[in-house]
């Protein structure tokens, strides 16, 4: 089992999850390892580096995947993927998802993604930004995957591993926390907060959603272009 793990506050309460699952101790380390933006483990799933990983949910619809039925949701605001307002189209290089999000809704700018957005967002204030998770939910009403699990074996271990999550009221102990407030520079109120924002299933909503999103990146050619080039 290798697993790869995007490497945000996003996913935190699954990965304490994994810390006290029943994994054996050499999993757990190859997660750790594995890690990284989810550009990177777009890649890493792709040319089968690792067998599983919450990837971009653009990546993830390709047929060559398993899905499970877990990801990174935002029902409204997101808070963590963001197009900053007043500046040049930049795309973010750790990103998929989110940039052709932007591009679809019309949103030129800087995106910016995961705990650098964050940071920004607290330091700058909602108005400096555009949600990507608010546009996408006034446009069509439902919940926008930014990311979701997928794998290329050991579906089935998988599946009932994210059951198992989902099922899980996660408490997200005060030194992890604290150690995450040091090395993000965000502090434990603010992760408290933010991750409030984050759901975690994909039900029939997000289906729809997903559903949505692909085929608006279809019909947009500019898009298409620019993911069929690798500009994620």
């Amino acid at each position: 089992m290798i697993f790869g793990k995007i490497d945000y506050l996003n996913l935190l309460p699954f990965h304490v999850f994994l810390k006290r699952s029943r994994l054996s101790s050499q999993d757990k380390k190859i997660i750790e390892f594995k890690k990284g933006v989810p550009s990177k483990l777009n890649r890493d799933l792709c040319c089968r580096r690792i067998d599983a990983a919450v990837v971009s949910s653009i990546e993830s619809r390709k047929k060559r995947y398993k899905k499970v039925s877990l990801g990174i949701v935002a029902k409204g605001d997101v808070k963590s993927v963001l197009v900053r307002k007043g500046t040049s189209a930049r795309p973010d290089p750790a990103s998929a998802s989110s940039n052709a999000l932007a591009e679809l809704l019309g949103l030129e700018g800087e995106v910016l993604i995961g705990d650098r957005a964050l940071k920004a967002y607290l330091r700058d204030g909602e108005e400096a930004f555009y949600d990507l998770g608010r546009a996408w939910r006034e446009r069509t009403g439902l919940p926008f995957v930014f990311g979701r699990f997928s794998c290329v074996k050991g579906r089935g271990a998988y599946e009932r591993l994210a059951r198992e999550f989902l099922r899980a009221n996660v408490k997200i102990p005060n030194y992890i926390l604290a150690k995450y407030a040091q090395t993000r520079g965000i502090s434990a109120d603010d992760i408290k907060w933010y991750l409030k924002f984050i759901s975690y299933e994909i039900g029939a909503k997000e289906q729809k959603a997903l559903r949505i999103f692909f085929k608006e990146v279809r019909k947009n050619g500019r898009t298409a272009k620019l993911l069929a080039r690798g500009e994620r």
